[in-house]
């Protein structure tokens, strides 16, 4: 590279920085007329221009929620995209991380006061998902904290919360979280912003066993509680514990349909069986009922019920 050239590129990544990437384009473009061989300010121009086309794609979203919601799958394509190339420059890929949350978390910040309760719980969990790629964990999980205060139901929101609390060092709170979250609705958790190694290590298993798509996050609390991961219980109260066998008697029946959809109904149902003998493990009383679930696992998935026992 030559030092002309590096000069401005150290130019060019404190704009991206700065989430200014048609600016940075612009000091970009003459430099190739010294330089043209220069992988990383190919790499770099690549990132920019494809930043810029995204802006242009989110500028066509009037509405601040609607444009709000495609940010962050913006972000997916970008990752996609720079998958694919050969060789990486990590200072354009840093520039660029910084530069495009920096931006989306201002637009979050806008809802933070709407009168529409999720969108405002939902701007709040995405700011947050911001705030942790930008490095700052611990004012992720108070932004996070606030959404699930206000949808404490939220899937989704418990998970990023959980990966928070994992990310600031507290892996209890974060196993407790990430079991409740995976139990709550698997398929409304996105993988692609959780960080943590601990849930790293638990996606990249299921992988590896063969799972992706819907079936992977059914599979991940199932693999969490087998590898001694998702260890940290709480109590349940008797209303949840009715809930959870009713559950269990309609995915039961459920099961015996040929038609079913069994590669989720099988993880989604062990779930299930896994909860209940938490619970029933904790009172010494319930020896029958525990005998009687594990016969259940195993009659459901035998390679499982191994595991499980071992």
């Amino acid at each position: 590279m030559e030092i002309q050239t590096a000069a401005k590129l150290k130019e060019v990544l404190t704009l991206m920085e700065a989430g200014r990437p048609e600016e940075a384009q612009k000091i970009i473009a003459p430099l190739f007329e010294y330089d043209l061989a220069c992988e990383e300010l190919i790499y770099t121009n690549r990132c920019c221009v494809y930043w810029i086309e995204s802006n242009r794609r989110l500028k066509s979203f009037e509405d601040p929620y609607e444009k709000g919601e495609n940010l962050l799958s913006e972000w997916k394509s970008y990752k996609d995209f720079i998958s694919r190339e050969e060789k990486t420059f990590e200072p354009a890929n840093y520039a660029v991380q910084k530069g495009f949350f920096s931006n989306a978390l201002k637009d979050f910040e806008k809802l933070f006061d709407g009168k529409n309760t999720f969108q405002r719980a939902e701007a709040l969990k995405n700011a947050g998902i911001c705030t942790k790629e930008l490095g700052d964990y611990e004012k992720a999980r108070e932004l996070i904290k606030k959404s699930t205060s206000i949808y404490p139901e939220s899937a989704s929101a418990i998970a990023e919360l959980a990966d928070c609390y994992c990310l600031c060092g507290n892996e209890r709170i974060g196993k407790l979280l990430f079991r409740e979250a995976f139990f709550i609705n698997p398929e409304a958790i996105d993988l692609e912003f959780l960080e943590s190694e601990l849930i790293k290590y638990l996606i990249k298993t299921c992988r590896e066993k063969g799972y992706s798509g819907r079936q992977l996050r059914y599979w991940i609390p199932i693999y969490g509680i087998l590898n001694g991961i998702l260890t940290v219980k709480r109590d349940l109260t008797s209303q949840e514990v009715a809930k959870l066998m009713n559950n269990v008697f309609a995915m039961e029946s459920e099961y015996k349909d040929p038609c079913c959809d069994s590669k989720i109904l099988v993880p989604k149902l062990l779930n299930h069986y896994f909860w209940l003998l938490d619970h029933y493990m904790k009172h010494g009383d319930n020896r029958a009922k525990v005998s009687e679930i594990l016969l259940k696992v195993k009659i459901l998935d035998s390679s499982i019920y191994e595991l499980y026992t071992r």
